[in-house]
Order: structure tokens, then C-alpha cells, then sequence
């Protein structure tokens, strides 16, 4: 459901998502927030460059440490990890990032010692700083001052447009499905519309080569574009997804994302798969959009 307020989010506000919420994040710096040296951080910098997946725990832990320790922007690390996870959602890494060093609460969550022994404790026997631990003692807590106000938190003037089409839409017939890195698999609406058409995924050139995804991000698409190869008639491409769409009648799923816009002359479009209707209401929190007050 965490990821479904993320999406809910990201679709109301869009792009603005990248900057501070609720509160001014006071560090704006950039550098490597994840020094070399500690076994904690070590161990989970190197569970995500090799495998591509943390469980949220040690998420927050990397996010607080780059930020509300050693005071690096939190903007540049959320795009350092996003580039290797290859769950990669970026509504619910600029989310999470935002939760973690206090943009969208007003609290920083304090990365320390504690948290490690807890749940890991290992790595502090086993860590050559077990006996002058840099994170020892918490952050000292620091107050966030108020971001400028962003009415679309309290209350959304068109629901229609954050959703999404709830029918179908078809303004021609369609004679490929294209799918898109927000809905790729065999439960993609467009795809289970139409099971007589081929299908085509368009890796797209230019965003690649901006957001310098790693290798094994882009392998696990492959991994999953391969799969779905054995049960339908699948062509890869490198280019533009847009342009695809623009030259082709193609059925495609919507996406609550701002690049969606980017498509135009589709044949079809299919409603995305919501786990939770949009509501208008305010999304200023969780439990504000899980409650709709």
C-alpha cells in the first residue's frame, strides 16, 4: 500500500515529487554519502550494486546515513539508488527518500548504532570500527522548516486527470500492443485485451542514456521480456517508445507517470490496474490518503 501512495502521489503531482514535500530538507551538498568503512553500510552498498533489491529497513538506513548524517542532498542519493534497484519504482524511491530525511514529515529518521545491532549484529563484531563506531550515538535532531505550500496535497481539482481513463479507449484498431516499463508482464490490461496482436517493448534510447541505469536493472527487463516471449509474439527495439506509437496503431495500458503525456495518435488506451482508486482528497500523509480525510 506504500507503493500504491507513492503512485497515487507521483500521478497528482508529477514531476514536483523531486523536490521537498512538506519541509525544506536543510543539506543540498553533493558528494558520496556512503563512505567506505563501516561494515553495515558496506554490506548493503554492496547488496545493492551487486544483487539490485533491499528490504526497506536497510533502505532507510542508506537514505538516512548519504543525508542526515554526512548532510548530502537527498536528491542526488534517491537518483544513485535508483539507478541499481532493480525494482526501481520512482514514485516510491522519491518518496521514500523524502520520508526518511524529514522532507515530508518534518522528522529525519536517525540512522545509528542501535538500529545495526538490532537487526544485524554481525556486522558490528565483525566491523573494523567496533570500537570507534562513527554512528554510535543518533543525529542530533535538527527542526525542518516549512516548504512552500503545495495545495495539490490537501485536495486534487481533477481526479479524472490523475486517474486515468476507467474504460477503455479506442479510436482506431490496433494492430500491435506496446508495453511500457510501468506495466510489463502477462497482466498488462492492454496485452490480456488483445491476445491475437504481437507486442512490442521499445527500450527507450535517450532516457537510458540519461538516467544510466546498471546493467543488471536492464537485464532483469530483459530476463522478463524473454520470459513473456514464450507465450506471445514479442519484438524488442532500442529507440523511442513515442515514435513507435506515433508510426504505429498501438494498444498500450496507461501509466500514472509525467512521460505518459509524451504519447500521442494511440489506437488504444487501456486503464492502468490500480490497487486503490485515486481519491481527491488529501494525500498530505499515509494514513491521510489511506483514511481520505
Amino acid at each position: 500500500m506504500w507503493q500504491e501512495y507513492a503512485r497515487h502521489l507521483y500521478a497528482r503531482i508529477g514531476t514536483r515529487l523531486f523536490e521537498n514535500l512538506r519541509f525544506d530538507q536543510i543539506w543540498d551538498r553533493e558528494g558520496n554519502g556512503w563512505p567506505a568503512g563501516m561494515a553495515c553500510i558496506d554490506f548493503v552498498t554492496n547488496e545493492l550494486h551487486e544483487d539490485g533489491w533491499l528490504v526497506n529497513q536497510t533502505r532507510m538506513w542508506l537514505a538516512s546515513h548519504w543525508t542526515v548524517r554526512n548532510e548530502f542532498g537527498w536528491l542526488p542519493g534517491q537518483e544513485e539508488m535508483y539507478r541499481h534497484l532493480i525494482d526501481g519504482s520512482r514514485a516510491a524511491n522519491l518518496l521514500g527518500w523524502q520520508w526518511t530525511v524529514g522532507a515530508g514529515t518534518g522528522k529525519p529518521y536517525g540512522f545509528a548504532r542501535w538500529q545495526v545491532q538490532r537487526r544485524a549484529s554481525e556486522l558490528c563484531a565483525g566491523c573494523a570500527l567496533n570500537k570507534s563506531c562513527p554512528i554510535e550515538e543518533f543525529p542530533l535532531e535538527v527542526a525542518l522548516d516549512h516548504a512552500p505550500f503545495e495545495p495539490l496535497l490537501t485536495e486534487d481539482p481533477d481526479i479524472n486527470a490523475t486517474t486515468g481513463p476507467i474504460l477503455v479507449e479506442r479510436n482506431r484498431a490496433a494492430d500491435v500492443v506496446l508495453l511500457t516499463v510501468d506495466s510489463l508482464g502477462d497482466a498488462d490490461p492492454a496485452l490480456v485485451a488483445n491476445p491475437d496482436l504481437p507486442v512490442v517493448f521499445a527500450f527507450n534510447e535517450e532516457a537510458l542514456r540519461r538516467l544510466q541505469l546498471s546493467s543488471k536493472r536492464i537485464y532483469f527487463y530483459l530476463e522478463t521480456l524473454q520470459d513473456l516471449a514464450t507465450r506471445r509474439d514479442l519484438n524488442v527495439y532500442l529507440g523511442s517508445p513515442y515514435q513507435f506509437a506515433q508510426d504505429n496503431a498501438v494498444a498500450v495500458t496507461y501509466a500514472p507517470v509525467p512521460s505518459f503525456a509524451k504519447f500521442a495518435n494511440l489506437a488504444e488506451v487501456h486503464p492502468f490496474l490500480w490497487l486503490r482508486k485515486p481519491h481527491s482528497k488529501s494525500v498530505r500523509s499515509f494514513s491521510s490518503w489511506r483514511g481520505k480525510g
